[in-house]
């Protein structure tokens, strides 16, 4: 298989830049992929910006000099483009993969998720497999070289965790992107009614699938059984936010407790951490906030009494997906199995599934609690 979900980042040499084409120029395109593709002006080209908004594909091509359109052909088309960048609305991402890899490109970057189902990732696999066109998933921390060098240094640590904890907290997405550049168009936000069951059932899969999502398949390093996967706490918080805690594994040393928290407002500082913990051992990472081109994560292994930190480095995760991409599509580095990748996305629809149904339980339950 060709899919791909994190590895060190190596030199890249002194080649011509590899031509870059990306699906959808929304605040994504505009605030982290542009100035990470600007860093990397050496190796890698912006050549298309493909927008269904022709006034924003043609706005945002020129800050770059590239081409642009509004239709998916044209830029698959483009013999200038080497690699693909999808960063359309989730439900296109599956049919855009698969289209990318028919088209003879030399990699593709999907943000995640790569898929909503099981199966778009095995129709994804299996085109991935025929075409031997490598795909990686937008979880930048996965490319992090804070997180990397975590993860040369842990040694047994993930054989031996009770606790894993992912916590979250930030501003809206807004405030990170009018600092990182001008937003040309963004979505247009509704007013949520916290009182309807399925505003909050769908509050926490997309908290899930489009948050939680870039720190899962680091929790899942530490959680290799998933299959016995229990909701012990589902709640969702305003405005927009999750506190989730879950069981993994059978009871004894293959039990973990996974606690997963995010909050999303305007008055707290930003943080974003990632912990595992063993009895005599804790990892903790420390993660810049999504869209801060800042260097990368700092890491701390802890033993007893004794710390080692990594980090920061000069590059942040968003940096390192596009070096790991540039070396895929050179043939310079081979992606390991899809079966990584593809359990990566089956833990994250697992745990959002079995949230929903939690919070849809305790729904039927009070309402039938109301009416005896």
């Amino acid at each position: 298989m060709n899919l791909s979900s994190h590895s060190q980042a190596a030199p890249l040499g002194s080649l011509q830049p590899l031509g870059v084409g990306i699906l959808g120029a929304g605040p994504v395109t505009q605030a982290i992929h542009l100035p990470s593709l600007a860093r990397l002006r050496n190796i890698l080209e912006v050549r298309h910006i493909m927008d269904v908004d022709a006034g924003v594909a043609e706005s945002v091509a020129a800050r770059v000099g590239a081409n642009h359109s509004t239709r998916m052909d044209a830029l698959l088309g483009d013999p200038d483009v080497d690699i693909v960048a999808i960063c359309s609305p989730h439900q296109f991402h599956a049919d855009q993969v698969i289209a990318a890899c028919r088209a003879g490109k030399k990699a593709v970057l999907c943000e995640k998720p790569f898929a909503m189902n099981h199966e778009e990732a095995t129709r994804i696999s299996a085109v991935s497999e025929e075409t031997g066109v490598p795909i990686i998933v937008g979880a930048m921390h996965t490319f992090d070289p804070g997180w990397l060098a975590a993860e040369a240094n842990w040694g047994d640590l993930p054989q031996n965790v009770h606790t894993i904890r992912s916590s979250i907290v930030l501003p809206p997405n807004s405030r990170f992107e009018d600092f990182a550049t001008e937003i040309i168009t963004r979505p247009a936000g509704g007013v949520p009614d916290y009182r309807d069951v399925e505003f909050i059932k769908n509050a926490l899969r997309g908290g899930i699938m489009g948050l939680a999502i870039h720190d899962l398949p680091l929790v899942r390093r530490f959680t290799p059984d998933f299959e016995d996967l229990e909701v012990l706490q589902a709640r969702h918080v305003r405005p927009f936010g999750y506190v989730i805690s879950l069981r993994s594994g059978k009871q004894g040393a293959d039990e973990r407790i996974i606690e997963l928290r995010a909050a999303m407002n305007t008055t707290w500082k930003p943080e974003w951490t990632f912990e595992a913990i063993s009895d005599d051992a804790a990892l903790r990472v420390e993660f810049t906030p999504s869209y801060v081109q800042a260097g990368s994560a700092v890491a701390t292994i802890t033993r007893g009494t004794t710390g080692t930190t990594f980090g920061p480095y000069e590059h942040n995760g968003y940096e390192g997906e596009w070096r790991e991409l540039a070396q895929l599509a050179r043939g310079t580095k081979q992606p390991p199995s899809a079966e990584s990748l593809i359990n990566d996305l089956t833990f994250a629809i697992a745990i959002a599934d079995a949230t929903v149904d939690m919070v849809a339980a305790e729904h039927t339950n009070s309402h039938a609690g109301a009416r005896s």
